[in-house]
Formats: C-alpha cells, structure tokens, sequence
C-alpha cells in the first residue's frame, strides 16, 4: 500500500504529484497490464533482447 503524508500547508496538487511518482515507481501498473493476457517464456525472452537492442542502439547514439 502507497502512503503519502502531507506536509502542513501543503497543496492537494503536490501531494498527488508524489502520490503518482511513488505509485509508477512501484511498477503496479505495468505489472497488471503484464498479467492481463498470458504470454509465453520464448515471447517474454524475445520482447527483451529487442527491448534491449533498441537500448543499446540509443546509447550508442547518444555517445557519438
């Protein structure tokens, strides 16, 4: 469960703000869209050398 305290004379906006960060910092979200559908081992290892590909592709960009 996400607690977020809030501050006194902090704002509703701000504290939703770090209510959000903490909650997409958790993966809840990405692991529930994970678990809608059944996907196989061979297609999970497959998404993540072209997940990593793309990273690496990036980098290199970004180093030139």
């Amino acid at each position: 469960m996400i607690i977020v305290t809030i501050k006194d004379n902090e704002s509703i906006d701000k504290a939703l703000k770090r209510f959000k960060k903490k909650f997409e910092k958790t993966g809840v979200l990405k692991q529930l869209r994970a678990r809608s559908y059944h996907e196989k081992a061979s297609v999970k290892k497959r998404n993540v050398k072209i997940r990593a590909v793309y990273r690496q592709k990036i980098q290199i960009q970004e180093n030139l």
